[in-house]
């Protein structure tokens, strides 16, 4: 890294959001990391730091409250940090028929994985805009191609972090910002095991975090419009031909891989 670049990371107190971390302290590079646990933090940071030589900026937020995003906003420009790579990372599921399934939980998801992402996105992209660069690395999911039974919501969100992703990067094409998708098939990480999806047929084969964060990270660095993370060749074919599928038939296998 020819000149060092501070990245925001969310949900970086473990999974993918952990490996990113990593991945840009290993490049010689700042961080202001954000989570809802402090105490997993201050230990990556403390890590960090002693082995990287490199500064971080710890931010507990919860980011499914209203006011979250605007908040970590205001704590990095209090203190002048300029940040060079916004990695839109946090992000929680869940399993289960709709109708059956917490309202207030799936509320909360909604406002993490889209409102929050949305917001972030909004006051960061100002700053990119002003100085004419920077990157934008929005976590998706594979689970953004289809209609998801048994997590209606959690694809439907992720659905909307693609085309938001996608629409902007165009908006943005004569400017030197990129904004990056990144989408990832089954991951082995915290995620899996707190949503329930480990115990789906989905989660039967899953990558490593660190592999889908390197996919991702450089990806970002790249500029590209869609990351395919994790995935071998043979995926990423079955992914790209997900459209020309009859929809009937593929809600049916995708309900019948999650109905635990």
């Amino acid at each position: 890294m020819s000149q060092k670049k501070t990245a925001l990371i969310t949900g970086a107190s473990s999974g993918i959001g952990k490996e990113f971390a990593h991945i840009h302290a290993e490049k010689g590079g700042d961080l202001i990391v954000v989570a809802r646990s402090i105490d997993k933090l201050n230990e990556l940071k403390k890590e960090l730091e002693t082995k990287h030589k490199i500064s971080v900026m710890v931010i507990q937020k919860d980011l499914d409250s209203a006011s979250a995003a605007q908040e970590v906003y205001d704590e990095v420009k209090s203190i002048g940090k300029q940040v060079d790579y916004l990695i839109n990372n946090a992000g929680f599921g869940g399993l289960g028929q709709f109708n059956q399934r917490d309202l207030a939980n799936d509320i909360a998801m909604i406002n993490l994985n889209i409102t929050s992402l949305t917001a972030l996105t909004h006051h960061f992209l100002q700053d990119f805009i002003q100085k004419n660069k920077g990157k934008i690395l929005n976590v998706s999911s594979t689970a953004s191609l289809m209609a998801g039974p048994y997590q209606a919501v959690y694809y439907a969100t992720k659905a909307y972090v693609t085309s938001f992703s996608n629409a902007i990067a165009e908006e943005l094409k004569e400017t030197n910002i990129t904004i990056s998708n990144l989408m990832p098939g089954p991951t082995a990480s915290e995620f899996g095991k707190l949503s329930g999806m480990d115990k789906t047929q989905m989660f039967n084969n899953p990558v490593s975090a660190r592999k889908v964060a390197e996919d991702g990270y450089n990806g970002m660095l790249k500029g590209q419009l869609d990351v395919l993370g994790g995935l071998s060749l043979g995926q990423k074919l079955m992914f790209k031909l997900i459209p020309l599928l009859p929809k009937k038939a593929l809600l049916k296998q995708v309900g019948k891989m999650q109905d635990v």
